[in-house]
């Protein structure tokens, strides 16, 4: 099992400095391994191009002296829109061959937060989380409830094909294929795994985190993972961090992972990178 977290301090970042002071943006592309032999010279330039746009999109906000919430929305937008990662198209099946999506934003001035779950007609999830959490009194809303709230909003809805690619069916045809014995081996990392998502410090000093997800093939209809859940895989707090997870999200669930980095470098002291690890642990 292979569990990751991003936060303001990791790899796929931009730092820069203006005349106000520092800014700083990291991105993932989701937690999982495709095979060497799987990813060819001109795949890896795809995913290479993918992930240097969505840092443009969240740099160019940055670099003009925007919000670190304008910042990570644009980022994780752009993964979203990319049909190579596991959010938005591009999205994993799950059992009944259908796509449900959650996402999450955070901002850590305010500890405002909205998120979504289960959502199928919405074309960038991170959109509605971020509606959810300026446009109504509540954190979290799910399903069919909050497509309609993005509609209410004039975000954008789509047909729920929308989110669907050739690779990601053939992913549920091999897990279904697993569940009735026909194939032995296990699911790859690829198959299972796959978060966006985006943590930033705008040259005001605030932080903010952003999340979005498919969830993993072939999972249950219904089923949420850390994604929305704020304190789990998505959390900011300018006194400490910001934290995007990625990677198996009912062990984040149980852990309540992101808030728990955050404590201890709120209560414990700890500097971020320990209390990373020891979170992890």
């Amino acid at each position: 099992m292979r569990r990751q977290v991003k936060f303001a301090g990791d790899d796929n970042m931009s730092r820069s400095t203006t005349k106000s002071g520092r800014f700083v943006l990291a991105i993932h592309g989701g937690a999982g391994t495709i095979r060497r032999a799987q990813l060819t010279p001109a795949r890896e330039r795809r995913y290479h191009e993918a992930l240097r746009d969505a840092l443009k999109a969240g740099y160019a906000i940055l670099a003009a002296g925007g919000a670190s919430l304008d910042a990570v929305t644009a980022s994780v937008v752009s993964l979203e829109d990319c049909p190579l990662f596991n959010a938005g198209r591009g999205a994993v099946f799950n059992a009944r061959g259908r796509h449900e999506l959650d996402a999450a934003i955070m901002d850590g001035a305010s500890r405002n937060a909205g998120a979504v779950a289960g959502v199928r007609r919405a074309k960038n999830p991170i959109r509605v989380a971020r509606a959810v959490m300026e446009c109504s009194p509540h954190v979290l809303l799910g399903g069919a409830g909050a497509d309609a709230f993005a509609r209410k909003q004039k975000l954008e809805l789509v047909a729920p094909d929308h989110f669907s690619t050739p690779q990601r069916l053939l992913a549920l045809q091999r897990a279904k294929q697993r569940e009735r014995g026909a194939v032995r081996e296990p699911l790859s990392a690829t198959d299972r795994h796959g978060t966006v998502g985006a943590v930033a410090r705008d040259v005001h000093g605030n932080l903010a985190a952003a999340t979005s997800t498919g969830g993993f093939t072939n999972k249950l209809a219904g089923r949420i993972g850390d994604t929305p859940v704020v304190g789990a895989g998505t959390y900011a707090d300018n006194v400490t961090c910001a934290v995007s997870a990625t990677g198996d999200g009912d062990f984040f669930l149980r852990a309540v992972f992101a808030y728990d980095l955050s404590a201890r470098m709120r209560y414990a002291g700890e500097p971020l990178a320990r209390a990373a690890r020891n979170a992890l642990a």
